[in-house]
C-alpha cells in the first residue's frame, strides 16, 4: 500500500506540466503530418505484448520477464511482414512498459523503455504507433489500490476496478503519460464490468450514485425485477460514462490521437459485461473487436465482423486475430493457410485486421509467426482493389439486445443459439446475409433486406413491432422462429404473442419441452411444397428448441408441430429431458404462412435456427430454414452452389458496375475428442488448399467474368457460372 501512495506522490506538477507541453507539440506535429488518421489508410497491422502468463500477482523480482523485450527489434520485425501499423503494449494488468511516474515497470526490463524504442524505430518507417493500454485486470495497482476496487452487495472486495470511483481520474493520468510519447492512438483493453459473477459494483459511491438517479437504494442483487432493470442501466450508462470521459480527455490533450475500445457488446458476451451492443460500440473512433477459432467457433469469424459493421453503420471496424493454434498465451504458430482463411475471411467482410502476437516469457520473437504473417498480409495487400466494397444481404438476421439481457439472464447462450444457428443456416446454404440490431434498426435498414429473419426474438418493444408492420405493408417478408414476441418487457410470459395481429395467429401455449418434432403431410402441393423440399413427407424429424402450439387466425397452416414423448419417470420428475425422446402426437401446426399488405409473414411454431446450432443439429432443421427465404424471395440477384465447407460473400461496387464473389473454403481433416469436456471438439487447422467446384447464377446478365487466382478455372454458360478453385480464397470478379 505504502509503496503505492508513494509512486502517487511521485507524479508531481512539474513532470504533468512537461507531459501537457509534450502532448501539444506531439499534437502540433501530427496535424502538419497528415490531414487524415491512420487508420482510413490501413488494411493490416500487429498487435505485439508479453505473454499473458504474468496476469495477477506476478512476482516483481523475477528479472527474466521480459529481459529481451525490444521495442526496436518489434518493429523491424513488423515492417518486414508487411503492417501497416503497430499496437505494442504500454500497459496491462501488472506492469507498464515504460517509464511511469505511477504504475510499476516489468521487471526485466531495468533501465530500457520499450514504448520509447517503438516510437523512435517506427518513426523511420512512418509506422503509426499504437499504446495498448489496459483498464481491467487485477494486478499490483489495484492490490495497492482498494478504494478504487468493485464490491459485491456485501461490501466484498471482487477483483474489478469500479468505473465510479476515482480510477477514472487515474487513467486520465496514465494516458497522458504514454500521449507523451508521441504515439499515434490507443487500443484501450478490458473496458468491461467482469464477465460473470461475483457481479459489481455495490460500492460507495455506486450506490451513492444509483439512488440519485433512480430514487430508490440498489438491488440486493440479481433480483430480475424493476429494481434490476434499472441496475442493468445503471451498469451500461457506468461503461459509457467512462469510455466517454477517457476518450474526451485524450482527445483534449491530443485531438489526432485516435481511440478505439476492445468491444464486448457481441455474442457470447452478454449484459455481465457492462456493455450493449450499440450503446457501446460507438464510443471511439472506430469498433474494435476480437474473433477467432478460440472463443467464437470457426464459423463466427464473419459474424463477428458483420456484428461490428452492424453496431456501427458507416464506421470502420477493425478485428483482432492471433497467431497462436488455440488462444492468445499458447506460445503456438498455426500453419500459413489457417492463418490465411481467418485473415481472408475477415477482409472479405470489410474490416481491417490486427495480428495478436504473444512473445516469449522473455519477449521473444518467434521468426516463423513472422515469416507466416508476412507472407498473408502481402497477399491481403496484393488484393487491396477488392476489398471494402458494399456487401449483398438477401436476408437480414435480426438481434434483439433485450431479448439477450430478459430471456437469456445468466444464460445468454440460450438466445445466442437461436441468432448463431440462423447464420449457420445462411453460410452453409449460401444465402447472402447482414445483422439487424434492435438498437439502432430503421426503416432503410430494414428495406435493404428482402427477408427479414427474428430468430427467437421473444421480447420487443412497440416501436420494432410498428417498424416490421410497415416492413411487411411495403412488400418485406418476416420470418418469425421460437419465442419471437411471446414475452413481456422483463421476461414474463405473456397469454398472447405481440405479433399475433401480424402473424395471423393465436397463441395457445409454450411447450417446456426443447425435443420438439414436425412433419408435413403427403398430400399438400402447390406453391406451399416448397417449404419442406429437404425432407421426406410424412417422415417426423427433430427440431430441437423452443416451440409453441398456435392457432390459424389469418394465416394458412402448414405441416404438423408434435411434442415428445415423455416416460413415467420423466413425468414423476425422475429423469432428465436433455437428450430427445421421440415424436408424440400433434398438438398444432409447423408453420403459419400469413399475408399482409404486400408482404408476407412466415411464422415457425418450432426453431430451426436453435436447431441448427445445437448438438442434435440434422440438415433438414437447416433446410427448413433456407426453403422458406427460398419460398418467400424465389428469384434472388444472385444463387450460389458450393460445398457446405466455403462460405461465399458477395459485395457490389455500383461505381464501376462490378460484383465480386469471395469463395472462402475451410478446409479441416477430421477430429479425436479430447478426453474432458465430452463432447467438445477442437476445430482442425488448415494444412491443405481446398479444392472443390462452385456455380454462380444471377437473373441479370453480364458483360465480363473473371478469377483472381490462375490456378482456377472459370466456365461460363450465359447468367450460369462453374469455377472450379484450388485455393483458400478466391474472388470471382463479375462486370455487369
Amino acid at each position: 500500500m505504502a509503496v503505492g501512495r508513494v509512486r502517487w506522490i511521485r507524479f508531481t506538477v512539474t513532470a504533468w506540466v512537461s507531459c501537457c507541453i509534450a502532448i501539444a507539440q506531439v499534437a502540433d506535429a501530427a496535424k502538419k503530418a497528415t490531414d487524415s488518421a491512420w487508420f482510413h489508410r490501413s488494411l493490416v497491422g500487429m498487435e505485439v505484448g508479453p505473454t499473458g502468463a504474468q496476469f495477477g500477482y506476478s512476482d516483481p523480482n523475477d528479472a527474466r520477464y521480459c529481459s529481451q523485450f525490444s521495442g526496436t527489434e518489434i518493429v523491424r520485425r513488423c515492417v518486414s511482414a508487411n503492417c501497416d501499423y503497430l499496437v505494442i503494449w504500454a500497459r496491462d494488468g501488472d506492469y507498464a512498459y515504460y517509464e511511469s511516474g505511477l504504475l510499476p515497470k516489468a521487471p526485466g526490463l531495468g533501465e530500457r523503455d520499450p514504448l520509447r524504442e517503438t516510437v523512435e524505430e517506427a518513426a523511420r518507417y512512418k509506422l503509426p504507433v499504437i499504446a495498448y493500454c489496459v483498464v481491467q485486470q487485477g494486478g499490483h495497482y489495484l492490490r495497492e489500490h482498494p478504494e478504487f476496487e468493485m464490491r459485491d452487495p456485501a461490501g466484498n472486495r471482487i477483483g474489478r476496478f469500479c468505473y465510479n470511483s476515482g480510477y477514472l481520474d487515474a487513467m486520465k493520468q496514465i494516458v497522458a503519460e504514454q500521449l507523451a510519447y508521441g504515439i499515434a492512438g490507443f487500443h484501450i483493453d478490458m473496458m468491461d464490468q467482469g464477465f460473470g459473477p461475483p457481479y459489481g459494483c455495490w460500492c460507495e459511491h455506486c450506490r451513492k450514485a444509483f439512488e440519485a438517479k433512480h430514487g430508490h437504494p440498489m438491488p440486493t442483487g440479481v433480483t430480475w425485477d424493476e429494481e434490476w432493470d434499472h441496475m442493468i442501466e445503471f451498469r451500461y450508462a457506468t461503461s459509457v460514462r467512462f469510455e466517454r470521459a477517457l476518450y474526451d480527455h485524450i482527445k483534449s490533450l491530443n485531438p489526432h490521437a485516435t481511440v478505439d475500445f476492445n468491444y464486448h457488446g457481441n455474442p457470447p458476451f452478454s449484459w455481465e459485461v457492462g456493455q450493449r451492443p450499440v450503446q457501446h460500440a460507438g464510443n471511439a473512433d472506430f469498433v474494435t473487436g476480437e474473433t477467432g477459432v478460440w472463443g467464437f467457433s470457426a464459423l463466427a469469424v464473419g459474424l463477428n465482423a458483420e456484428f461490428y459493421r452492424a453496431a456501427t453503420p458507416g464506421l470502420p471496424v477493425q478485428v483482432a486475430m492471433q497467431r497462436g493454434v488455440r488462444m492468445y498465451h499458447d506460445q503456438t504458430t498455426r500453419p500459413l493457410h489457417d492463418i490465411r482463411w481467418e485473415l481472408l475471411t475477415l477482409l472479405a467482410h470489410g474490416a481491417f485486421v490486427t495480428m495478436v502476437d504473444k512473445t516469449g516469457f522473455d519477449g521473444w520473437l518467434d521468426p516463423v509467426a513472422y515469416e507466416r504473417i508476412g507472407i498473408a498480409f502481402k497477399e491481403a495487400h496484393a488484393k487491396q482493389a477488392h476489398w471494402g466494397h458494399e456487401p449483398i444481404a438477401e436476408v437480414g438476421i435480426y438481434f434483439s439486445s433485450r431479448t439477450r439481457d430478459w430471456l437469456g439472464r445468466e444464460q445468454a447462450a440460450e438466445y445466442f443459439q437461436s441468432f448463431q444457428g440462423a447464420h449457420k443456416a445462411m453460410v452453409y446454404e449460401r444465402i447472402p446475409w447482414g445483422i439487424l440490431v434492435d438498437e439502432n434498426v430503421t426503416p432503410e435498414r430494414l428495406r435493404r433486406f428482402p427477408v427479414v429473419l427474428l430468430p427467437n426474438a421473444a421480447i420487443l418493444s412497440e416501436r420494432e413491432i410498428s417498424l416490421l408492420r410497415a416492413y411487411v405493408d411495403a412488400g418485406g417478408n418476416l420470418i418469425l422462429t421460437g419465442f419471437s414476441g411471446m414475452l413481456g418487457w422483463r421476461g414474463e410470459p405473456q397469454e398472447e404473442s405481440a405479433l399475433a395481429e401480424l402473424a395471423g395467429l393465436h397463441l395457445v401455449r409454450r411447450l417446456a419441452s426443447f425435443d420438439n418434432w414436425v412433419r408435413f403431410a403427403g398430400h399438400s402441393k402447390g406453391p406451399v411444397s416448397m417449404l419442406w423440399q429437404g425432407s421426406r413427407e410424412e417422415w417426423p424429424f427433430l427440431v430441437k428448441g423452443p416451440a409453441a402450439v398456435l392457432e390459424a387466425t389469418s394465416a394458412q397452416p402448414v405441416g404438423e408441430l408434435l411434442e415428445p414423448f415423455r416416460t413415467t419417470r420423466q413425468r414423476e420428475g425422475k429423469e432428465g429431458t436433455d437428450w430427445p425422446m421421440s415424436a408424440s402426437s400433434p398438438v398444432g401446426p409447423a408453420i403459419l404462412l400469413n399475408g399482409i399488405g404486400k408482404g408476407k409473414v412466415l411464422t415457425f411454431a418450432c426453431s430451426p435456427d436453435y436447431a441448427t446450432a445445437s448438438e442434435h443439429h440434422i440438415v433438414e432443421a437447416r433446410a427448413l430454414l433456407a426453403d422458406a427465404v427460398r419460398f418467400l424471395n424465389p428469384n434472388p440477384r444472385i444463387r450460389i452452389t458450393a460445398p457446405k465447407t466455403v462460405e461465399a460473400i458477395v459485395t457490389d461496387d455500383p461505381a464501376s458496375r462490378t460484383l465480386r464473389v469471395h469463395l472462402l473454403g475451410y478446409n479441416a481433416p477430421p477430429q479425436t475428442t479430447p478426453p474432458k469436456d465430452r463432447p467438445y471438439i477442437l476445430p482442425g487447422l488448415i494444412e491443405d488448399t481446398p479444392l472443390y467446384r462452385a456455380t454462380i447464377e444471377l437473373t441479370e446478365p453480364i458483360k465480363r467474368a473473371t478469377v483472381f487466382n490462375k490456378s482456377a478455372v472459370l466456365r461460363r454458360h450465359g447468367r450460369r457460372l462453374e469455377v472450379t478453385v484450388n485455393d483458400v480464397h478466391e474472388i470471382v470478379i463479375l462486370s455487369y
